[in-house]
């Protein structure tokens, strides 16, 4: 049995001893390969900047281009399955969010990645008509970040319901959710009037409160279910069975190896 070691706010340390450490760059290799060669060229006139990282073409782009460049990369160049899309939040550093699309031309086994920026509160093209997994994606962009996809089929949200406020993904969202998220389902199924009868919605599902004698139990200082909390030391009852006796005294070999 360990010994106990208490945890008092152990949710308020923090797992790294250096918070501003940055993870260094992935390399960046020119293109030397035959086919992504061709790519490149076929995609010039958009292309602002084309390197190889990871062994996958990265091709960065205006972002009124990207339906275009979709249909060339499609159509002329094999890639036929979009596989992932997304963006990342930079608006606190350059009020812009990057929006990457993962292209897979399986003829070849080849990738390649087609980035932008957005600028915020700008809209981006639905590719939808031209892979049919960006429906979903699209939709999944728009619920999250709050990106604007013209003329897709059905944007709406996918994942949140419809009338939620704010977006997840966006880093200024609270990681646990806002004033908004705490009250979301009392007032959905109780209504407004019982919330100071039910309180807020506890979105941290990691919270332990070591006072919390229905849930929880410390060992060596148990007390019955729902009782009050107490720093009194209690005595452990080993089981006893068949094959092992815990209330044995340890061996002299045990206490050697420890």
């Amino acid at each position: 049995m360990r010994k106990y070691v208490p945890k008092d706010n152990v949710q308020k340390k923090s797992y790294y001893t250096d918070r501003f450490w940055v993870a260094p760059r992935v390399p960046r290799e020119i293109v030397e390969d035959a086919h992504f060669n061709v790519v490149v060229e076929a995609t010039a006139s958009m292309v602002k900047e084309s390197y190889i990282e990871i062994g996958q073409l990265v091709l960065h782009i205006a972002p009124e281009d990207n339906f275009k460049m979709m249909k060339l990369l499609k159509e002329e160049c094999g890639y036929t399955q979009c596989s992932e899309q997304s963006a990342v939040d930079y608006l606190a550093q350059d009020n812009e969010f990057e929006l990457f699309w993962q292209l897979l031309n399986v003829t070849e086994a080849k990738r390649v990645r087609v980035v932008c920026r957005l600028a915020n509160g700008a809209a981006i093209e639905s590719i939808e008509s031209l892979y049919k997994s960006a429906n979903f994606a699209e939709r999944e962009m728009f619920d999250m970040f709050g990106i604007k996809v013209n003329n897709h089929p059905f944007l709406k949200r996918i994942l949140m319901p419809d009338d939620w406020e704010g977006h997840p993904l966006l880093k200024t969202y609270p990681l646990h959710g806002d004033e908004f998220a705490s009250w979301y389902e009392v007032d959905k199924i109780f209504g407004k009037e019982y919330r100071d009868i039910i309180g807020p919605e506890n979105r941290d599902q990691a919270r332990i409160d070591e006072k919390d004698t229905k849930r929880f139990s410390r060992v060596g200082y148990e007390v019955p279910f729902d009782a009050e909390y107490s720093e009194e030391k209690t005595d452990i009852e080993y089981s006893e069975t068949v094959l092992v006796d815990y209330n044995k005294t340890p061996s002299k070999t045990l206490d050697e190896r420890r």
